[in-house]
């Protein structure tokens, strides 16, 4: 039972890799946008005010904030691709279809019910526990409901693909069926989701008291809050209520009464006061985004295995810096929330900790999630704030405790985060494979059998070709699924004993890695190659 559970558990996580492949490209574009729109950036670089500059940077913005912003759609399509066994184009469009068919039967199912909430003139759904996706009103579950959703997809679609009739009924045979049964299971879900979810929103929505009259412990649970619900979408309850309602505080401005901590702070920036309320910790969320996931990056490249370090950097880099800069942080938050549930759990109990001790400290300083521009904007408020130079020094602080933390924590329990996918190239029978395929490939006939490409089969760069790499899996009948990483190709197999290593080494490999049917070839950087030359090896077969 736990083999099979630990089974499922290494499938799921591969499965959720996919679609988290290209958010480092998203990274460094929203990054560069960023830089390129930002005041603090044009005013030393005077060129990048001319309008056509701020237009491209405008537009890359919303252009790739499109994706981060809809990332429940990329899940919901992403994984049925990845957890089909076979047809899986078919999975991604079914899953795809499949969503569109809950998000449309959630908002009839609010609007028959009366339930559909009405925008707000400042904060349009924030607040209401709904949202838009893909222009359609629904119970707000943000990612998590694409993620649940798309899960589902996959295992109906692997149930069901094979299905077969006979006569008339031959056209509802295989995906077509797929399809009819996930109509039904799209209407359910929303049924499911629209009963259940608002009441779990209710719940986090009565801790808005709690939180209010709690102290520095109440700052701890809301910041704790906002980080552990944000795959829910529940977050936005958590802090909407303090941003921009009373809950986060009241000032009187002349004549009338400003609420909430956003309003609040930008009304003390323009007004003579001494120092900022303490509405401005409700602000605070922002510290994490600019400073801890610095550390947290960190620890990935320092613990990514030797020979996936150099992919890890390129990958982490451009998201430590679209955190830091432009608050934006699911796409790393991705890709180590359900590899490593604990890590996620300390991180979200670190970043709460750290509001807390902004107060218990007195640091009042401005802290937006954009740390180019919480140095300016701190610069020209600095008679309104207290130990401004002590913030930094705690968020240097947190960087360090979040690399301590997760870097223990990593190797004590082996986590599979970005660059620790499977086990090192130097472990076990890897690094007997690594030596025996250099050894090899220094030999005569090894160079022989290395140039020679026989007829059909695709050469692949570095050596040997993609019909190598399959007879040494013993053969397209043997393997079940080809998959690969960011620096491994993954198959699936049904028999390992019929795994010959010296066909497999006839291509440039660092290590051939084992775990019972399931048998990893570390190829590096250029894995998506070799990747595309073996599935159309196979469709050749």
């Amino acid at each position: 039972m736990k083999e099979k559970i630990m089974g499922n558990l290494e499938k799921f996580a591969k499965a959720m890799v996919q679609p988290l492949m290209y958010m480092s490209a998203a990274g460094i574009l929203i990054a560069i946008s960023v830089l390129i729109t930002n005041n603090t950036i044009k005013g030393a670089l005077p060129f990048l005010q001319w309008g056509p500059i701020q237009g491209l940077g405008q537009t890359l913005y919303n252009a790739v904030m499109g994706i981060i912003n809809n990332l429940s759609v990329i899940f919901v399509i992403g994984l049925p691709a990845a957890l089909a066994k076979n047809e899986k184009h078919k999975a991604a469009i079914i899953g795809f279809m499949t969503y569109l068919m809950y998000l449309f039967s959630s908002n009839t199912l609010l609007t028959l019910t009366g339930k559909l909430a009405e925008p707000q003139p400042m904060l349009g759904l924030f607040g209401t526990g709904q949202t838009q996706i893909l222009g359609i009103q629904c119970v707000d579950m943000s990612v998590f409901g694409g993620i649940i959703l798309g899960c589902i997809v996959g295992w109906v679609f692997n149930k069901t693909f094979e299905k077969r009739f006979k006569g008339a009924m031959q056209i509802y045979s295989g995906a077509n069926f797929s399809f009819m049964c996930l109509v039904l299971i799209s209407i359910v879900f929303a049924l499911v989701t629209n009963t259940v979810w608002p009441v779990v929103q209710g719940g986090i929505s009565a801790l808005g008291s709690v939180i209010k009259n709690s102290g520095a412990l109440g700052l701890f649970l809301y910041g704790f809050l906002e980080r552990f619900l944000l795959p829910t979408g529940l977050h936005h309850l958590v802090y909407t209520p303090f941003q921009f309602s009373d809950l986060g505080g009241t000032i009187q401005a002349g004549e009338n009464v400003i609420a909430g901590a956003y309003p609040i702070v930008m009304a003390e920036m323009n007004m003579p006061v001494e120092r900022f309320s303490d509405s401005i910790y409700y602000m605070a969320i922002g510290f994490t985004k600019m400073f801890g996931y610095i550390g947290i990056g960190g620890a990935f490249i320092y613990t990514a295995y030797p020979e996936n370090r150099k992919k890890i950097i390129s990958t982490i880099v451009p998201l430590v810096v679209t955190a830091s800069i432009a608050g934006i942080t699911e796409p790393l938050d991705f890709m180590f929330i359900f590899a490593a549930p604990l890590l996620y759990f300390l991180h979200a109990c670190i970043a709460g900790a750290f509001i807390a001790l902004l107060k218990l400290f007195g640091v009042v300083a401005l802290w937006n999630g954009n740390l180019l521009t919480t140095i300016v904007t701190n610069i020209a408020n600095a008679e309104k704030g207290n130990r401004v130079p002590l913030m930094f020094v705690m968020g240097i602080l947190q960087a360090l405790v979040y690399f301590v933390v997760f870097t223990v924590l990593i190797k004590k329990f082996n986590y599979h985060t970005p660059g620790r996918e499977g086990e090192p190239a130097s472990a076990g029978i890897a690094a007997k494979a690594s030596v025996s395929n250099a050894s090899a490939a220094k030999t005569p006939v090894a160079k022989a059998a290395a140039q020679a490409v026989p007829a059909g089969a695709i050469a692949l760069e570095g050596g040997g070709t993609a019909l190598d790499i399959i007879q040494g899996l013993g053969g397209k009948a043997n393997i079940n699924t080809v998959e690969n990483c960011i620096t491994r190709l993954r198959v699936n197999l049904k028999d390992p004993s019929l795994i010959n290593e010296a066909l497999i080494n006839r291509t440039e490999n660092r290590g051939i890695v084992k775990k019972k049917n399931d048998i990893q070839i570390i190829y590096g950087l250029q894995v998506a190659d070799v990747r595309r030359a073996v599935d159309e090896q196979l469709s050749k077969l």
